[in-house]
């Protein structure tokens, strides 16, 4: 009877032998307890838990650095900061302000209440841009675009804020005689980007593309600079010029056209020149006013 039970023991083990080697290897390797008499008990080491996707070396975010870390903006105008954020997964983008380390935007919220801040992405891109409308000087600082790993990643862009204006070469007042040539030359400074175009005005009227004959507009969007010739102005196109670029303060000058009766005298003051610039030909005109009432008054 004993041998029979021994013979029905080691059938039972040899079919659970058998089963478990059927089993696939990811539920672990068999072993056995030390043996109790002739009874051994078998048990399974328990699967190791997978690393979480994030965490394999491969697909960890990173920051493609291809996009510009210092960015040059305008008083007024739209300043975009682009931060571009490699296998995200499900990490969330903050935009921070370092100067006051105050949270601006948390994915596509924003978390002040200065509505010109705005995240923007759009689904399927590796991009959260920050933009920041009518930008201002003081808006100038370094600001942050963190990745809410463990630990944490971020990127810091540098933006200047500067006060685009134009400038003319002349001074704001000008006198000159009729039949003469009003030549002004306007250039803008502090502007990140050429303006894309710079009109002239003589009061509320665009002059680039004036009827009246004889007007020439040439702009140089590299040098950005404007030149305009008025030839031959007469009493009629005395007024204020303003030269108004796209994306800076506009400048302006007032042209006084006086109709003497020795013209001939200021122009060849400046013969070169489209207005007299100098103090000696106020003095002349004053001195040919002066031998005209004199003359009258005998």
């Amino acid at each position: 009877m004993n041998m029979f039970r021994r013979a029905k023991m080691e059938i039972s083990l040899l079919g659970v032998s058998i089963i478990l080697s059927l089993l696939p290897p990811s539920c672990g390797e068999a072993f056995a307890l030390p043996l109790r008499g002739a009874e051994g008990i078998l048990e399974r080491v328990p699967p190791s838990r997978p690393e979480p996707m994030w965490d394999q070396p491969l697909l960890k975010p990173y920051f493609d650095n291809s996009t510009r870390g210092s960015v040059i903006g305008a008083v007024g105008r739209t300043v975009f900061l682009h931060c571009r954020v490699k296998h995200l997964g499900d990490r969330a983008v903050t935009w921070i302000r370092k100067q006051d380390v105050h949270v601006l935007t948390v994915g596509l919220f924003t978390y002040t209440t200065d509505d010109r801040f705005t995240a923007l992405h759009s689904e399927g891109s590796d991009d959260w841009t920050l933009r920041i409308s009518s930008a201002q000087v003081s808006d100038s600082g370094t600001y942050e675009c963190q990745v809410s790993t463990e630990p944490k990643i971020s990127r810091s862009f540098k933006l200047q804020v500067v006060e685009a204006a134009a400038h003319i070469s002349d001074p704001r007042e000008i006198h000159m005689v009729s039949g003469s040539n009003i030549n002004l030359t306007c250039s803008v400074t502090g502007s990140p980007e050429p303006p894309q175009y710079m009109y002239w005005f003589r009061g509320t009227t665009l002059i680039n593309y004036s009827s009246r004959g004889g007007i020439s507009v040439v702009t140089d969007k590299h040098s950005r600079t404007s030149r305009l010739v008025v030839t031959r102005a007469t009493i009629g196109d005395s007024g204020n010029y303003t030269c108004a670029p796209a994306n800076a303060e506009p400048a302006s000058v007032s042209v006084y056209i006086l109709n003497g009766e020795h013209p001939e005298a200021l122009q060849g003051c400046e013969k070169t020149s489209v207005h007299c610039q100098s103090f000696l030909c106020l003095m002349i005109l004053g001195f040919f006013v002066f031998r005209f009432h004199a003359l009258t008054a005998r």
